[in-house]
C-alpha cells in the first residue's frame, strides 16, 4: 500500500519559540517513516509583512538548518525552500481566480493583521491563504499538520480543491487536517489566555529555542501560576495548567503523574525542575544547530537537491492544472 503524503511549512520570520518547537519542529521527524513528507521554508509567505532582505536570507538558512537538526532526513523527506519552486506561485495565481473575496475577508488572521497594521494592509495579506492552499494541493497532499489557528486555512484549501475539481474534473486530492496525538497548545507564560507568540511585546511571555540557560530559568520563574495552595491540573487555573502542559510536552509524563509528584512540593520546585527540563532538551538542539548553520555550502547543496525533487513533483500536478484551465503548453 502506497504511503500517504504529508506537507508542512514554517515561515522564516522572527526567532522560533518553544511553542513552535513542540508544536511543529519536534513533530516533523515523527511523520517521516509513515508518510511521504514534504517540508518547506515558507519564505514567499513571510514577505506579507516588511522584511529586511539580509535578515530574511539569514532566517531562511536558520529555519532550514533547524528542520534538519530536528530530525528531518533529506533521504526520507523532501526538504526545500518555497521560493526555489516557482510552481507554488503559479498555482497560487490560478487558485486566486476561483477564490471568493468574501471568504478571504472572513479569515481571522487577515482581520487581526489588517487591524494591527492598517498601513501595511497589502493584497498579499488577503490572498496568502490561497497561496497556502496551493502549497498543499500542488503535491496531492493527504494530510497537513495544523494548529487550531490554521483550521480556517485548511477549510479554504479543501474548498478550493473541491471547487476546481467540480469546475474542471478531478485534479486535486482533498486534504485532511492532521492533529498530532501528543503535545498541547502552548500558551503565553504571562497571559495564558492567549497562544505563545514570538511577536508578543512582553519578552517574558515566551521562550526562544535559542535562549540562554539564564534566560530560560528567569522566564520560567516569572511565569504566571495562581494563588491556590494546592497543585492541580485544571483548565480554570490557566497559568499552572499551561506550565504542566509544557512539562508534559517535553517529557511525555502524564499530567496526573506530574500533579502527584509536585502536590507536596509546590510551585518553586516545580518551576525549577521545568526550567531544567527545557534547558537540557534545548541545549542539545542549540549545540547541533550551531554546528549545522556554519556549513553554508552544505545547506545550499541540500536546498538544491530538495528544490529539484520538489519541482519534479510539483510539475506533475501543475501541468495537469494548466491543461485543464486551457493554457497552451509547449
Amino acid at each position: 500500500m502506497d504511503k500517504k503524503t504529508a506537507f508542512s511549512a514554517i515561515q522564516p520570520s522572527g526567532d522560533l519559540t518553544i511553542g513552535n518547537y513542540l508544536g511543529a519542529l519536534k513533530n516533523l521527524a515523527k511523520l517521516q517513516d509513515d508518510y511521504n513528507c514534504l517540508y518547506a521554508v515558507a519564505d514567499l509567505h513571510s514577505i506579507t509583512v516588511p522584511k529586511v532582505p539580509k535578515e530574511l536570507r539569514k532566517k531562511t538558512y536558520e529555519i532550514f538548518a533547524m528542520m534538519l537538526v530536528s530530525g528531518v532526513d533529506p533521504e526520507k523527506s523532501v526538504l526545500f525552500v518555497q521560493s526555489h519552486v516557482p510552481e507554488h506561485a503559479m498555482l497560487g495565481w490560478i487558485l486566486d481566480t476561483i477564490a471568493y473575496i468574501g471568504q478571504l475577508n472572513r479569515m481571522t488572521q487577515y482581520k487581526d493583521k489588517s487591524k494591527k497594521s492598517p498601513e501595511n494592509c497589502n493584497a498579499g495579506l488577503l490572498t496568502y491563504p490561497v497561496l497556502m492552499a496551493g502549497d498543499i494541493l500542488l503535491y496531492q497532499t493527504d494530510l497537513v499538520p495544523v494548529g487550531e489557528d490554521q483550521t480556517q486555512h485548511m477549510e479554504l484549501a479543501r474548498d478550493l480543491a473541491i471547487r476546481f475539481n467540480s469546475k474542471y474534473s478531478d485534479t486535486f486530492k482533498v486534504p485532511e487536517a492532521y492533529i498530532a496525538k501528543t503535545g498541547k497548545r502552548i500558551m503565553s507564560l504571562q497571559d495564558p489566555s492567549k497562544k505563545m507568540s514570538k511577536s508578543d511585546e512582553d519578552q517574558n511571555s515566551f521562550i526562544y529555542i535559542m535562549d540562554s540557560k539564564d534566560r530560560i530559568y528567569s522566564k520560567i520563574r516569572r511565569a504566571v501560576t495562581d494563588s491556590e495552595p494546592n497543585f492541580a491540573y485544571d483548565p480554570n487555573r490557566a497559568g499552572l495548567y499551561n506550565l504542566i502542559n509544557i512539562y508534559c510536552s517535553f517529557t511525555g509524563i502524564s499530567p496526573e503523574d506530574i500533579v502527584k509528584k509536585y502536590d507536596s512540593l509546590g510551585y518553586k520546585e516545580f518551576k525549577e525542575d521545568l526550567a531544567d527540563i527545557i534547558y537540557e532538551d534545548l541545549k542539545d538542539f542549540q549545540y547541533n544547530f550551531n554546528e549545522v548553520i556554519q556549513d553554508k555550502e552544505g545547506l545550499e547543496k541540500l536546498m538544491a537537491e530538495g528544490r529539484d525533487k520538489a519541482r519534479y513533483l510539483a510539475n506533475k500536478t501543475l501541468r495537469k492544472v494548466m491543461k485543464k484551465v486551457g493554457f497552451v503548453q509547449i
